[in-house]
C-alpha cells in the first residue's frame, strides 16, 4: 500500500471526530473560526517567533537540514505556521552536524543541543577471497555512463579543526559570528558546524589563538582552533563535504531544493491538456567508486499541478456537497504538496475544518497574529479566501520529541505534486508525459553535458570549486563492458536461441509443446448474462490454442450469473465447487478492487483453488483472442503446476530463493515478506511462503521459519538437501543494508544447523537493488543507444568496499534501459564472480509471465507477485496448500 493510501485512512478516522455540516470552502461555519478553540494538538507551539519575521537573506551556502521530517527539502526559509522551533536533523553525528554546516555563511539551525560525533559507515562486505570481482566471459562493449570525474590538486587534502569557546557560547549563529571576525586569518571558503571547522588549507600553527569581542556586552571571547586530522579526497566526511559544495553549486546555477533533488523553476513544461507542469532538474551524488571520486547525475522531472488545493477543493464541493468533508479527506489525506513561496514539500495529515487564514497563532514574545497576516508579512503572499480550513502537515515521532509541532498550510498557498491513480490509469495522460520524461540515451547525452558545461561557465559556480580545489571533467566517463553470451529455451521437444537485442521469445515459442503440462478436465467459467457470447467464444478459443502446447482443455462447467455483484460470484463458486475442481475462471465485466480482492480471499484462504480473473473488455476483440488466450493458457499452466521453458543450469544440488516484501494496505505499520524458493534441478518449479511484520525482528523470525519450511519441501521432492543455495534478497530500501547484514543473513545462516549439526550448504546473500541513478549507453560509434540484454558492467563505477556489479537484463524500445544493481552481501558459494553473473542473467529468463528476459531474477519477481497479491487483496496468509504452485501469477 502506498504511503498516501496509509495516509488516507488515518485521514478518515480522524476526519469522523470533526463531522459538521458540508460547506463550500470560504463559507463560514456556523461559528467564527477565529473564536473556536483549535484542538491541543493543532496548537502552535510558543516557538514561532521567528516564523513572525521575514526570511533572512540567503547566505552563500546554509543548506537545509536533512531528513525528510514532514518537512522536505527548500532553501532556507522561515518556518511554516504551526510548525515547531525545531528543524529536522537526520542521522546523528558528523553526517547531521556536516548536513547542517553553512559554507561561507550563518548557520539557520534551530538547535542549540551539541551532539554526540557517531560517523556511520556503510557496511564492507566485499569478502577477503574475492580479489578480483569481475568477469571474464562474453565480448566487450564501448559504454558511456552518467558519470563525471572529480578530480582535486595535487597533494590535496582537508583539514580538520576542533574549535572551543571561553568561555562557552550555546548559539551556533553567535559561534559562527565571532569566527567570522577572523576572515583574513581563515580565509574563504571553509566549512563550520559549530564545533568543526574544516580548511582547504592548513593554518600556520597547530593551534591558533584567537580573540573576538561579544558584541551584546564587549566581553573577550577566547576562540581556539586545534588541528585534529588531515582527511584526505576519499575519506567519508570529503565525499560529504563534496556534495555539500555541489549543492550550494547547483543554487548558484539557479536551481531549487525540492525534496531530495534540485529542478529548475525558470524552465517550466506546460502539459496545459491536463492541468501538469513539468520542472526540469537532476538527481545527483558524489560517492567513491572503483578508482575515483565521481559525480553520478541522472535526469529527473518534478510533476505539478497547475491548479491549487483550493481549486480543487471547490471542485470536490461542486460535486458532492452533501458529503464534502469525507471525500475531501480521503482525497487529500496523504497526498504531498508543494508551496512555491519557499519551494517545500509537506504531506497532508489532516483537514482543520474549524480553523481559517482569519484564526491566530501565539508568537514566543506572546504576540498573536492571524495567518493572513504572516503571509502577507513574511512572504507577501495575500490570500484571497479568508473562509478556506486549513491543511496539517504533523512531525514524524524523532522531530516531535524535539519539539516540533503540526505545521499549517493554506490550500491557496499549496501545489499538489505527483499523480494522482486516476491519472497514472489514463494512458493519455501518460502518454502526454512520456514525450517529456521518457529521455533517450543520445537526449540524456546531450542534457547531461549541458549541465555540466553550465556549471563550468557560471562565473560564481567555477569560482567556488576552484576555490575548493576542485574539477570535475567535461565530458562523461566511458569504459568498456561485457555482453554475455545470450541463453538457450529448451522446450519439450524443441530448443532454440532468441535474437540478443530483443531477448523475447513468444514467435519462437509458438506450436510448441511446454516443457510439463497439465489437463485442464473439470474447470469452471463464471460470467454474467452479458457476457455469455464472450464466455463461449473464450472457452472455445482456449481449447484450440492450448492442444499444440501439450495442454488438452476439457468444456468448463458453465456458471451464468444472474448479476455481477461480488455475493453472487461467491455462492457461485462455493456451491458449484468440488473436490475435484482444478481451477476456477471468473470473466468480470469491470476492474472492480473489491469484487477482485473478495474472489481472491475465496479462492486463496477459505476454498483453496487456483483462479484467474479476467476483465469481459479484454476477450472483447476477436482478432486479438487467439494472442490472449495463449497467454491466459500459459497462466493456468503455471498456476495447475506446469512448466512452460527451462534453461541449462549446470549447478546441481542446488537451490535459488527470492524474497521481497510489500506494504499491506489493510494494516498500517505492516508488511508482507513473500519467500520463494525452487524445489527441482531447472529452478522452474517453487514453494512459497509469507510472513507478517510490523519490526525487523518478526522479519527474520518469520524468514527463518520460510527458510527451513522451503529445504524440508526441497528434501521431500528430491530426498536429499541442495549444497549451495543463492539468496536474492529484494526489496532492501537505502539505509536498511546494515540490517540486512547484521542482522537478516546471520540469523538465515543459523537456521541450518536445526536440519542437522552437519548441514553446512556454500550460501550466497545477493542483494537487488532496482532504484539506481546509473545509466549506461552503448557507444560504437558517435551516436549513442541502449545497451543490449546481458550487458554486464563490474568495473569503473561498483564500489570498492562491495562485492557488486551491474547487470542489463531486459530490452527497452522507449527511453534509456534502467540496470539493476547486484550486490553479493555473503558469498561462501564457491562460485566466481563470473558464474554468479551468468546465474543471474539466466534467471531473469525464467519468469513464466513474460516470454523474454525481465529486469530481476524470476525469484525475485515471483516474491514480488505474492508480496503484492497479499498486500492488496488477501491481508492472510494463503492456503499451504497452494504453496507448491504459482498461484499468484
Amino acid at each position: 500500500m502506498t504511503g498516501r493510501a496509509r495516509g488516507r485512512a488515518r485521514g478518515r478516522a480522524r476526519g469522523a471526530e470533526q463531522r459538521e455540516q458540508a460547506r463550500r470552502p470560504g463559507e463560514a461555519p456556523g461559528a467564527p473560526a477565529a473564536a473556536a478553540a483549535p484542538p491541543p494538538a493543532a496548537a502552535p507551539p510558543p516557538s514561532l517567533a521567528a516564523s513572525a519575521r521575514a526570511p533572512p537573506p540567503a547566505e552563500p551556502l546554509a543548506p537545509p537540514a536533512p531528513g525528510r521530517g514532514r518537512s522536505r527539502g527548500g532553501m532556507a526559509q522561515a518556518p511554516a505556521p504551526g510548525g515547531g522551533g525545531a528543524a529536522p536533523t537526520g542521522i546523528g553525528g558528523i553526517m547531521a552536524q556536516l548536513a547542517n554546516l553553512s559554507i561561507g555563511g550563518p548557520i539557520r539551525s534551530r538547535f542549540g543541543k551539541r551532539e554526540e560525533i557517531i560517523l556511520p559507515i556503510e557496511p564492507k562486505t566485499r569478502p577477503a577471497h574475492v580479489r578480483d570481482k569481475t568477469g571474464d566471459s562474453g565480448n566487450p562493449i564501448p559504454l558511456t555512463t552518467n558519470f563525471f570525474r572529480l578530480n582535486t590538486r595535487k597533494e590535496w587534502c582537508l583539514y580538520q579543526y576542533h574549535v572551543t569557546f571561553n568561555p562557552e557560547i550555546d548559539s551556533k549563529n553567535l559561534r559562527y559570528s565571532l569566527l567570522n571576525d577572523h576572515d583574513e586569518i581563515l580565509k574563504r571558503p571553509r566549512a563550520f558546524d559549530g564545533m568543526m571547522l574544516f580548511l582547504p588549507r592548513k593554518l600556520d600553527q597547530r593551534t591558533t589563538e584567537l580573540v573576538s569581542k561579544r558584541r551584546s556586552d564587549g566581553a573577550a571571547v577566547n576562540i581556539t582552533i586545534t588541528l585534529t586530522n588531515e582527511l584526505p579526497p576519499t575519506s567519508p566526511t570529503c565525499l560529504h563535504l563534496y556534495n555539500l559544495i555541489f549543492k550550494k553549486i547547483l543554487g548558484l546555477i539557479d536551481m531549487k531544493q525540492i525534496g531530495r533533488n534540485y529542478y529548475c523553476p525558470l524552465m517550466p513544461i506546460a502539459v496545459p491538456r491536463h492541468k501538469l507542469e513539468l520542472w526540469p532538474g537532476f538527481i545527483t551524488s558524489i560517492l567513491q567508486y572503483e578508482t575515483n571520486v565521481m559525480l553520478c547525475a541522472d535526469v529527473s522531472h518534478k510533476i505539478l499541478r497547475q491548479d491549487t488545493v483550493l481549486d480543487l477543493l471547490y471542485e470536490l464541493y461542486e460535486r458532492c456537497r452533501g458529503n464534502f468533508h469525507d471525500i475531501a479527506t480521503k482525497k487529500l489525506v496523504g497526498e504531498i504538496v508543494l508551496t512555491r513561496y519557499n519551494n517545500r514539500t509537506y504531506r497532508i495529515d489532516d483537514i482543520d475544518w474549524n480553523r481559517n487564514p482569519n484564526s491566530k497563532f501565539q508568537s514566543s514574545d506572546g504576540s498573536e497574529m492571524t495567518y493572513m497576516e504572516y503571509y502577507a508579512k513574511a512572504y507577501e503572499k495575500t490570500i484571497t479566501d479568508p473562509d478556506q480550513p486549513l491543511l496539517v502537515s504533523l512531525p514524524k515521532k524523532r522531530d516531535e520529541k524535539r519539539g516540533a509541532g503540526p505545521i499549517h498550510l493554506i490550500p491557496e498557498l499549496c501545489t499538489l505534486t505527483g499523480l494522482t491513480d486516476e491519472m497514472r490509469s489514463d494512458f493519455g495522460v501518460m502518454k502526454d508525459l512520456a514525450v517529456h520524461t521518457r529521455v533517450d540515451p543520445a537526449h540524456r547525452h546531450t542534457q547531461l553535458l549541458k549541465f555540466m558545461n553550465t556549471i563550468h561557465s557560471n562565473e560564481a559556480a567555477a569560482k567556488e570549486l576552484s576555490n575548493w580545489g576542485l574539477k570535475f571533467d567535461d565530458k562523461l566517463l566511458k569504459f568498456a563492458g561485457r555482453i554475455v553470451q545470450p541463453e538457450r529455451i529448451y522446450q519439450k521437444s524443441k530448443q532454440f536461441s532468441y535474437k540478443p537485442a530483443e531477448a523475447d521469445w513468444s514467435r519462437d515459442m509458438r506450436g510448441n509443446e511446454l516443457i510439463s503440462t497439465v489437463n485442464l478436465d473439470n474447470w469452471m467459467l463464471l460470467f454474467t448474462r452479458r457476457d455469455q457470447s464472450i464466455a463461449n467464444d473464450f472457452s472455445q478459443t482456449l481449447a484450440r490454442v492450448c492442444g499444440p502446447m501439450g495442454m488438452q482443455v476439457s468444456k468448463p462447467s458453465m456458471c451464468e450469473l444472474i448479476d455481477d455483484r461480488t455475493e453472487t460470484y461467491l455462492r457461485t463458486i462455493r456451491e458449484q465447487m468440488n473436490a475435484s475442481t482444478q481451477i476456477v475462471v471468473c470473466i468480470v465485466p469491470n476492474n472492480r478492487k473489491d469484487r477482485y480482492d473478495a474472489i481472491k480471499k475465496f479462492c486463496c484462504i477459505d476454498h483453496p483453488v487456483p483462479s484467474q480473473v479476467v476483465v469481459s473488455r479484454t476477450l472483447s476483440k476477436k482478432q486479438m483472442l487467439m494472442s490472449v488466450c495463449t497467454k491466459i493458457g500459459l497462466q493456468l499452466n503455471c498456476k495447475l503446476g506446469g512448466e512452460l521453458w527451462a534453461l541449462e543450469i549446470p549447478i546441481k544440488k542446488f537451490m535459488v530463493v527470492g524474497i521481497d516484501c510489500y506494504h499491506d494496505s489493510a494494516t498500517k505499520g505492516q508488511s508482507i515478506g513473500a519467500f520463494v524458493a525452487s524445489t527441482n534441478q531447472t529452478l522452474t518449479r517453487y514453494y512459497s511462503r509469507v510472513t507478517f511484520q510490523h519490526t525487523g525482528q518478526e522479519l527474520i523470525d518469520g524468514l527463518k521459519v520460510c527458510m527451513l519450511a522451503s529445504l524440508r519441501q526441497y528434501n521431500e521432492i528430491n530426498k536429499m538437501l541442495p549444497d549451495r543455495i543463492v539468496i536474492f534478497r529484494d526489496g532492501v530500501g537505502d539505509g536498511q543494508l546494515p540490517a540486512v547484514v547484521e542482522h537478516e543473513i546471520p540469523q538465515l545462516l543459523e537456521c541450518f544447523k536445526q536440519l542437522g549439526a552437519d548441514y553446512n550448504p556454500k550460501v550466497a546473500v545477493i542483494v537487488v537493488k532496482k532504484r539506481v541513478n546509473a545509466r549506461f549507453f552503448q557507444s560504437p560509434g558517435h551516436s549513442l543507444s541502449n545497451p543490449p540484454p546481458g550487458t554486464v558492467i563490474d568495473t569503473e563505477v561498483t564500489r570498492p568496499e562491495w562485492y557488486d556489479f551491474y547487470l542489463v537484463s531486459q530490452s527497452v524500445r522507449q527511453g534509456t534501459v534502467t540496470p539493476t544493481h547486484y550486490h553479493v552481501a555473503w558469498d561462501t558459494s564457491g562460485l566466481k564472480p563470473e558464474h554468479i553473473q551468468r546465474l543471474t542473467y539466466k534467471m531473469t529468463h525464467l519468469y513464466y509471465n513474460w516470454p523474454g528476459t525481465i529486469r530481476v531474477p524470476a525469484p525475485c519477481q515471483y516474491a514480488h507477485k505474492l508480496a503484492f497479491l497479499v498486500g492488496q487483496s488477501l491481508h492472510k496468509e494463503p492456503s499451504q496448500s497452494l504453496s507448491d504452485r504459482l498461484f499468484f501469477l
